[in-house]
């Protein structure tokens, strides 16, 4: 029984030390989505080759954010497809101008 007790205690111990580093991972993705959207107010001082990294980021991201349980998924991909679409339109429309 104290052995038994012993295990189940250095388990406990372990998950406690571990659960900063298993925990971090899960929010990671919010991390992100709000780094990129953060920039949508600016997307039109953005240069050309930052509004690229932008959308290839949202597009990386839209990948994780697909993987979430359902409401979260719907709620955070409308949010990432705008953010993506602002970018689009201010590289696209630095683009038309340098024509």
């Amino acid at each position: 029984m104290k052995a038994k007790l012993t295990i189940l205690l250095t388990i406990l111990l372990i998950l406690n030390i571990l659960r900063p580093v298993l925990s971090s991972g899960v929010e990671d993705w919010k991390k992100e989505f709000e780094d990129i959207c953060a920039k949508t107010q600016d997307a039109m001082a953005l240069r050309e080759d930052e509004l690229r990294l932008l959308i290839e980021r949202c597009d990386r991201l839209r990948t994780v954010i697909e993987g979430l349980d359902e409401s979260t998924r719907k709620v955070y991909l409308r949010r990432l497809k705008m953010c993506r679409d602002m970018y689009m339109f201010a590289l696209e429309e630095k683009i038309m101008k340098k024509q």
